[in-house]
C-alpha cells in the first residue's frame, strides 16, 4: 500500500531556510568543510527552486509490515544480518544473536579508551562483518572500516580513511563495489578552538561508491528535502535492496528513503518513502538470504530492540520525470 505526497519546490526552499537558518550559506562549503564566499540568501533560494523544478513530483509513500521483533541490549547504533544470525551494533560492542531464538551468543567488546570509539552499522559479506566506525563527535572527523569474523566475533582487519569527507556511518556491498556515507551534521559540537560549531554541516553529507580497495570512484549528495528532515543530524543508515535501489535512513525518524542513481548530475533521486514502525532511524540492513523473502532490519534505541520488516518492494513505482528534450529547427529554446 502507498499514498502520494506532493513535494513542492518552493516549499522545500522555504523549509531549508527555516530549518537550517544561519547554516544555509555555510552549507555551500566544499567537501573538506571549508566555507566559501558569502552568497545572498535570495540567490541561494532561487538556485534551489530552479534545481528542484524538475523534481517537483509526487513521491510515493509505502507501508511495511513487522515480521518479528527481538530484544537486543546492543541495539543502539545499527544492525547487520545474515542467514542464521543478526548482529546488534553499539558504540564499542557488537552482539551476535541467533535469528531463530533471539538468544545472544557472542559479543565483541572494545575496551574503554581503546581504538574502537563509535561503531555505527554493519554489513555481512562472505562471512565477515564490515562495520562503519568513526571518532564522532570529536574534531577533526576520523573514519575507518573495522572487520570481524562472524564465526568468532574476533576483530580481524581495519581500513583507515583518516581525516576525510566526514563521519562514516554505513557501509554495504552492491554490484561489485562498496557503498557508504560520509555524514556531516548541523548539530553543534566543540570545534577546534573550543567554541561550538556545526559538526561539518548536514548538506555536506555524501554517498560514495568505492572500489575493492575502498578508494572512492564516485560520490553523490542526498536531496536537501530529505536532509532537512534530519534537522541537526544526518544520514545514519543505508542498505541496497533486492530491487536494486538504495534505502537510506536518518537518525530518528521511522522511515526509509528509497533512492536510485541519477540519470545525470550529482544528486541521488528520491523515488519513495517506506514507513518503518517501531524504529528510530539509525543503521539498517537488508537480508538477502536465499530461499526466503528478503526482509529489511532496523533498531529501536528507546526499547533496545531489533525488528525485521516485509517491504512491498515490487509495488514501488518510480515517478515519471522528463529531464530533457532534443529539439529541432523551430523548437530551439532561446
Amino acid at each position: 500500500m502507498f499514498s502520494r505526497r506532493k513535494v513542492s519546490a518552493v516549499a522545500v526552499a522555504a523549509v531549508g531556510i527555516t530549518t537550517v537558518g544561519s547554516f544555509l550559506i555555510a552549507a555551500q562549503a566544499s567537501p573538506s568543510g571549508s566555507v566559501g564566499r558569502d552568497v545572498p540568501v535570495q540567490d541561494v533560494v532561487a538556485q534551489r527552486v530552479a534545481a528542484q523544478d524538475v523534481a517537483d513530483a509526487e513521491v510515493p509513500e509505502y507501508v511495511s509490515d513487522v515480521v518479528r521483533t527481538y530484544d537486543a541490549f546492543d541495539a543502539n547504533q545499527g544492525v547487520a544480518v545474515d542467514r542464521r544470525y543478526f548482529y546488534a551494533v553499539n558504540n564499542r560492542t557488537i552482539t551476535k544473536h541467533a535469528r531463530d531464538t533471539g538468544e545472544p551468543l557472542l559479543q565483541f567488546a572494545g575496551a574503554e579508551g581503546g581504538p574502537i570509539e563509535h561503531l555505527d552499522s554493519g554489513a555481512v559479506v562472505n562471512g565477515k562483518l564490515y562495520a562503519a566506525h568513526s571518532n564522532y563527535s570529536e574534531w577533526p572527523m576520523e573514519s575507518s572500516i573495522e572487520v570481524f569474523d562472524t564465526r568468532t566475533m574476533e576483530h580481524i582487519d581495519t581500513h583507515s580513511f583518516g581525516i576525510y569527507r566526514g563521519s562514516l556511518t554505513w557501509l554495504d556491498r552492491h554490484d561489485g563495489a562498496w557503498w557508504a556515507t560520509f555524514a556531516n551534521y548541523n548539530r553543534e559540537k566543540p570545534g577546534p578552538g573550543g567554541e561550538p560549531a556545526p559538526y561539518g554541516y548536514t548538506y555536506n553529507t555524501q554517498v560514495v561508491k568505492m572500489d575493492d580497495d575502498f578508494q572512492v570512484v564516485e560520490s553523490w549528495t542526498i536531496p536537501k528535502e530529505i536532509l532537512d528532515r534530519f534537522e541537526l543530524m544526518s544520514n545514519s543508515g543505508g542498505s541496497w535492496g533486492p530491487d536494486g535501489r538504495l534505502y537510506l535512513t536518518g537518525h530518528d525518524l521511522p522511515e526509509a528513503y528509497v533512492m536510485k542513481l541519477p540519470a545525470a548530475g550529482g544528486e541521488l533521486e528520491w523515488v519513495g518513502t517506506v514507513a518503518l514502525p517501531q524504529i528510530e532511524g539509525q543503521g539498517i540492513a537488508w537480508d538477502h538470504a536465499r530461499g526466503r523473502e528478503a526482509t529489511l532490519w532496523g533498531i529501536s534505541r528507546d526499547t533496545r530492540q531489533v525488528t525485521s520488516f516485509s517491504v512491498p518492494v515490487h509495488d514501488i513505482e518510480e515517478p515519471e520525470r522528463d529531464y530533457w528534450d532534443v529539439l529541432g529547427p523551430g523548437e530551439f529554446q532561446q
